[in-house]
């Protein structure tokens, strides 16, 4: 494919396929998506679907191999450029001898026009055969691209120049001089392709993004089998395994270290500079690398679970999706060639009528002219290939965009939504203080031990703080039978045959359960240090209350303060009370705050912000955040959590910095500038440069536009297109 006209041909065909519901195809990848029914259609279907308009395909999972494809690349690569050296060396030969002001300085044999036909004939029908190939299927089948323009132009130019040369005496019997314009068709077809050379050249440092994770991979993994340590293949790693890792080695798979403690570099998959510190118990991402100590993990994923092939699984199908402001372009490229057919023709008229003598020579140079700047090529490219270069850099940043149309929104958001537990904090909450009620009998022990009994069946963060603080202590646990879990209040069941609730004060109403005056004041006390505030009731009597606290991340304060320098609204959204929910806002920057929300209310209160006409961004980690993630106009999910989180979400946060969400911001801007910057030259180009081809300056100051510099703008347009796009890869976080 070489021009945006391509494109939704292909898409046109493909779509017209019974079972067919969506197709998407990219020019900058040169793929296409299809979303069909496998009962009613095959895979030779979508196949004879791309060559029944002009083109060639291959299933992905068919498809060779990085190298092969690589190797396949080159030698693509290279046959493109013998036929430009070839194209431009026989071209130049044919305009020394035949271009006014040079040809008196050529030899004799250059000048002589069967020489010239001789030198034309291999460049237009060998380096132009590609133009051909594409041309003739298409017309077939009603379609039209820029390989008919380019095979138009340069075959009118090249039948006029042979038969001046076969039949001299007829061309002089209408009294026009017999003179061929073979150097037109031949450097033309020669500066196209050294265009499209460049731009194929270009157009791979656009997909480094994705090499660059591919080769982070390790190759081997050394794993112990039998009692023994063998170095075995990647591939042949298998879930259960466990692995050696030495200091200095890529450890192979993701995993879970079972014995040692090391620091580990993961900057590669998640931009973070500094070590990580691991031991046992902790988890271990694939293509990491292992900085000081030798440690042993469990592989837990492999092959395409693990998270280095998820990142490059997301960033292929960002780059392969579609922004909405490419399909406007596409539309409008879809009647752009017909258009310019039609416009070559007028012009060939109006010159043939009212051009000065020769009238015939003067319509057909500027028809060719026309056919030959009008080349959409430029507008295809604009947007794919800075959204390759775009979500290939927020990658290597630690920041996974899911598709173009969420890269092109980020940049249009005005509220950040952040939920606290786990995305504003770390997620794991430590208890700072427990208080015995007088007159209970209890213990500040027992009130502990009641706590972490019923708690040992719950999964919350919170649960786990005080499960933990009961083993510090070393109290020995009851047995909790009728365990249940009450969502956004607490839980409920019985330890030592007596009914405990346990949870917030919505639970204790909920319950009837009556917090005397002095109970209240401890609660406000321990909130105002923005401490989540536990209370324990036994039998409808309170029984203690137990504070639990959860730090903020390092870059919280820093993050919520990059965006509000952008002027962005930040909100807090949490199921804590407000008195807590204020003391963690206050200490991180945020004024507007969304506390004691349910779950299930998360969504509501997304939406209900949206209605104030604001493109809302929702940051969250939890399963109970996913519907609040995918209510959002841009879902932000922190990758250190669910996986439904992460699919959930637009953008993920593979770095785990809040910091991110500012970036991703300014990534998606800057994408944007570069698009609408690529678009207007593109579209600006074709605006200015198709009314000087057909002659608009010629009655005022006597300018025509030469077919040859025609081809020289259209080769340089895409290329610059490409090289901006390229610019992005300045970008830093």
């Amino acid at each position: 494919m070489h021009c945006a006209s391509c494109v939704r041909i292909l898409e046109k065909s493909l779509s017209r396929v019974e079972g067919v519901s969506n197709c998407v195809v990219n020019l900058a990848t040169e793929t296409a998506t299809v979303t069909y029914d496998p009962k009613k259609v095959a895979d030779n279907d979508l196949v004879s679907a791309v060559a029944n308009v002009g083109y060639k395909a291959g299933i992905e999972q068919e498809l060779k191999t990085e190298d092969q494809q690589k190797i396949e690349k080159e030698k693509e690569l290279k046959v493109l450029r013998n036929k430009v050296a070839a194209s431009l060396f026989l071209g130049s030969l044919i305009l020394w001898g035949s271009f006014p002001g040079l040809m008196q300085f050529a030899p004799a044999i250059l000048q002589n026009f069967w020489v010239q036909l001789i030198l034309a004939t291999p460049v237009q029908f060998w380096a132009g055969l590609i133009f051909y190939q594409a041309t003739i299927p298409a017309l077939r089948h009603r379609t039209a691209n820029m390989d008919t323009l380019v095979a138009i132009g340069t075959t009118v130019a090249f039948s006029y120049s042979a038969f001046v040369t076969i039949l001299p005496q007829v061309v002089e019997n209408i009294g026009v001089k017999p003179e061929p314009y073979f150097d037109v068709s031949t450097i033309i077809i020669g500066l196209i392709l050294l265009g499209r050379y460049f731009e194929a050249k270009a157009k791979v440092g656009t997909s480094e993004a994705i090499k660059k994770l591919i080769g982070l991979q390790a190759k081997t993994a050394r794993v112990l089998r039998d009692d023994k340590e063998v170095d075995i293949p990647i591939t042949e790693v298998v879930i259960g395994d466990t692995i050696r890792v030495r200091p200095g080695e890529k450890i192979p798979v993701d995993g879970e270290i079972i014995e040692g403690i090391s620091s580990v570099d993961e900057s590669m998959v998640t931009g973070e500079s500094i070590p990580a510190d691991k031991t046992k118990g902790d988890t271990v991402i694939g293509a990491t690398i292992n900085k000081t100590g030798t440690f042993l993990y469990k592989a837990t994923k492999v092959g395409a679970d693990t998270m280095l092939s998820q990142i490059i699984k997301l960033v292929q199908e960002a780059q392969a999706s579609k922004a909405p402001i490419q399909r406007l372009v596409d539309l409008i490229s879809s009647y752009f060639v017909p258009i310019v057919i039609m416009l070559a023709m007028a012009t060939f008229v109006v010159w043939y009528v009212f051009g000065p003598t020769p009238a015939f020579l003067f319509a057909m140079l500027n028809m060719v002219a026309v056919l030959i700047i009008a080349c959409p090529c430029a507008m295809g490219l604009a947007t794919p290939t800075a959204i390759m270069v775009g979500t290939g850099m927020g990658a290597e940043n630690g920041i996974l965009i899911k598709d173009a149309e969420s890269l092109e929104t980020a940049h249009k958001i005005k509220t950040v939504i952040f939920d606290k537990t786990g995305t504003l904090t770390k997620g794991k909450p430590e208890v700072t203080d427990v208080v015995r009620l007088q007159g209970t009998g209890y213990s500040v022990q027992e009130v502990i031990k009641i706590a972490a009994s019923l708690e040992k069946g719950s999964e919350h963060s919170l649960a786990e703080a005080i499960v933990v603080k009961a083993k510090q202590e070393g109290i020995k646990l009851s047995k909790a039978d009728k365990f249940k879990a009450i969502p956004g209040h607490g839980i409920e069941g019985e330890v030592d045959k007596k009914r405990v609730v346990f949870g917030n004060r919505k639970l204790m109403d909920k319950e009837k359960v009556e917090v005397q005056k002095l109970v209240q004041d401890d609660i406000e006390r321990l909130e105002n240090e923005g401490k989540t505030v536990m209370i324990m009731a036994q039998d409808k009597k309170l029984v203690g209350l137990i504070a639990v606290a959860d730090t903020l991340k390092e870059s919280a304060k820093e993050g919520v303060e990059a965006l509000k320098i952008k002027g962005i609204e930040v909100v807090m959204i949490t199921g804590d009370n407000l008195r807590t929910a204020n003391a963690i806002a206050k200490k991180v920057g945020i004024k507007r705050v969304l506390a004691e929300v349910l779950p299930d209310q998360k969504e509501t209160e997304v939406r209900k912000i949206q209605q104030e006409g604001k493109v809302v961004a929702m940051v969250g980690d939890g399963i109970n955040d996913a519907p609040a993630l995918a209510a959002a106009d841009i879902g932000i999910a922190m990758g250190t959590g669910t996986d439904v989180a992460i699919e959930a979400g637009d953008i993920t946060l593979v770095n785990k910095d809040l910091r991110s969400v500012a970036s991703a911001i300014e990534l998606s801007k800057k994408t944007m500038r570069t698009i609408k910057m690529n678009l207007f030259w593109a579209f600006g180009y074709n605006i200015i440069l198709i009314p000087v081809a057909m002659g608009i300056l010629y009655p005022f100051f006597h300018i025509l536009l030469n077919p040859i510099f025609a081809s020289v703008a259209m080769a340089s347009s895409s290329i610059s297109v490409v090289s901006n796009s390229l610019l992005l890869k300045r970008f830093k976080t």
